[in-house]
């Protein structure tokens, strides 16, 4: 019998076994009624999102982020020419709640701003955050934009490092996510530490916080502020749960458990049970520590915030700076209806809380940080019209470090090797290459909201205000965003004395490294 025909007889009776199989098996009901060929359906669910992600769904149309989107982080962060040609593919005609930035013919008073800003240009935080309070080591962060908290454990070691080397270099702040302080997290990048729940990091052996730990903790390491993490946008409302097979002895000594255990984030904290008490909390922490010390929540029942206000009024205690997640983040793996449906979205969510603080007279005395998909340069002008000070970015630099948008991210598996403890897939992420990618996707949406800024006759993003941009309801009408969210005339309109700030500081605005090759030039 020929080669040719004992591989005939082999694969006549592997399909015969396997026709067989499938008539009997009861799991599969196409199976039984389409034995072998039914596998093709299996087949095709399987590889189904990564066949519409790179061959049927158009330009605009996948999610959570669009090929579009993708294609300018992408291009950013290995600074590669991230303009495109022959107009917009967006359907500008029919999309509701579309933003316009409205641009000037003439800029008014203040300095013309630079129209050649490059990727190395600094562009640090208006507000001091901690100054209001009085904060022993009160500071002003260097960049407005800054990554946003993911935690050593649900990221690669690789992936970490990359991170915060990237943040060094772009001289923005890294948020180490509430998964504890790693040895990654020390690559030179300045820090937010953040607590969650289960206190990682500055817990005793009973699970409890322990002040003492954490002031080792944060004067062993760049810590510039403490967040207190209350809820994110991925999962509002719920806890977590790390399975004992992944507390490796690594994680165990970062995160102060046991090796091997399950371990169990309570969905709420365990030290204060309402406003009042968290508030006498933070005191305690921001006297002890000297660092300023906010918040980080997504925003659902309005009570809390506007008890927050009442209780802050006096000027006796009070946040640092609020940390507000759309429900659109997704960092953290949740169950789908959490995902989809749980805390508002950003600008409503955010919106409404700004809202709370101005009519108190209090938004000048905090730090907005505004979270969830801002780290394009449409989304995060529209966070800073609304009153964002800073913007946190999570996704988008996972994008700089090698993400595909695989979603495989709650099963381990991330194929690029980002967020998976996976020593075989997290070895094919190059930290070196990844960390300078990092660096140039902030350094390009710094440089590209001081362009939109320019645009508007501004020098500094920190200036746009609900003004300058409309939401559009398709081809027939648009509203300013003052209007779509209710401000008050008085509202993010920043006074002369206020301009003239700004204007000295974007003028002695550090450039620390010297600059990279702009694109600017190539076109």
């Amino acid at each position: 019998m020929s080669l040719w025909s004992r591989a005939a007889t082999v694969s006549t009776a592997a399909v015969g076994g396997l026709a067989t199989y499938d008539l009997l098996q009861r799991q599969h009901a196409i199976l039984r009624n389409y034995p072998v060929v039914g596998h093709l359906r299996y087949v095709l669910e399987r590889f189904g999102p990564e066949l519409r992600q790179y061959i049927v769904i158009d330009n605009d149309s996948e999610r959570p982020f669009s090929r579009d989107q993708r294609r300018w982080i992408y291009a950013s962060a290995k600074l590669e020419n991230n303009y495109f040609g022959f107009g917009t593919d967006n359907d500008v005609e029919h999309l509701e709640g579309y933003p316009i930035i409205k641009h000037r013919t003439f800029i008014g008073e203040g300095p013309d701003p630079d129209p050649h800003v490059g990727e190395h240009t600094n562009v640090p935080s208006v507000k001091v955050m901690g100054e209001a309070r009085g904060r022993a080591k009160a500071f002003r962060p260097r960049s407005i934009v800054n990554v946003s908290g993911m935690s050593y454990g649900s990221l690669s070691r690789q992936a970490i490092t990359a991170l915060n080397r990237g943040a060094a270099m772009a001289h923005c702040l890294h948020n180490t996510g509430e998964g504890g302080l790693s040895p990654y997290h020390r690559e030179g990048g300045d820090l937010v530490f953040q607590i969650g729940t289960a206190y990682f990091g500055c817990r005793d052996s009973q699970g409890r916080f322990d002040i003492e730990r954490l002031k080792d903790l944060v004067a062993s390491a760049p810590v510039k502020a403490i967040e207190v993490k209350l809820s994110q946008g991925a999962k509002p409302g719920l806890g977590g749960h790390l399975p004992g097979a992944k507390v490796t002895p690594e994680i165990a000594e970062v995160r102060g458990i046991p090796v091997g255990e399950d371990c169990i984030s309570p969905a709420r904290h365990a030290e204060f049970t309402n406003t009042d008490s968290m508030l006498d909390w933070i005191e305690m922490i921001a006297a002890e520590t000297g660092l300023p010390v906010g918040i980080k929540s997504a925003v659902g029942d309005q009570l809390f915030w506007q008890m927050l206000v009442e209780h802050m009024a006096d000027g006796q205690r009070g946040v640092d700076f609020v940390t507000v997640d759309g429900g659109e983040g997704g960092t953290g793996a949740a169950p789908l209806v959490f995902t989809d449906s749980v805390a508002l979205p950003f600008r409503v969510g955010f919106a409404r809380v700004y809202a709370e603080f101005a009519r108190a007279g209090l938004a000048d005395k905090v730090t907005f940080i505004g979270a969830g998909k801002l780290g394009l340069p449409d989304n995060a002008a529209v966070a800073m019209a609304l009153g964002a000070d800073l913007l946190n970015v999570a996704r988008e630099p996972m994008f700089a470090v090698g993400c595909i948008q695989a979603q495989k991210c709650h099963t381990g598996g991330c194929p690029t090797g980002v967020a998976t403890q996976n020593e075989w897939l997290a070895r094919g992420l190059d930290v070196e290459s990844k960390s300078e990618r990092v660096a140039n996707y902030v350094g390009t949406l710094r440089r590209d909201l001081l362009k939109l800024a320019g645009s508007c006759g501004l020098t500094h993003p920190g200036l746009i205000t609900p003004d300058d941009i409309e939401l559009m309801h398709g081809n027939y009408s648009g509203r300013p965003l003052r209007d779509v969210y209710g401000y008050e005339a008085q509202w993010r309109v920043p006074t002369p004395a206020q301009r003239a700030a700004i204007d000295e500081l974007m003028l002695g605005a550090p450039d620390d490294d010297p600059a990279p090759p702009s694109r600017d030039a190539e076109r």
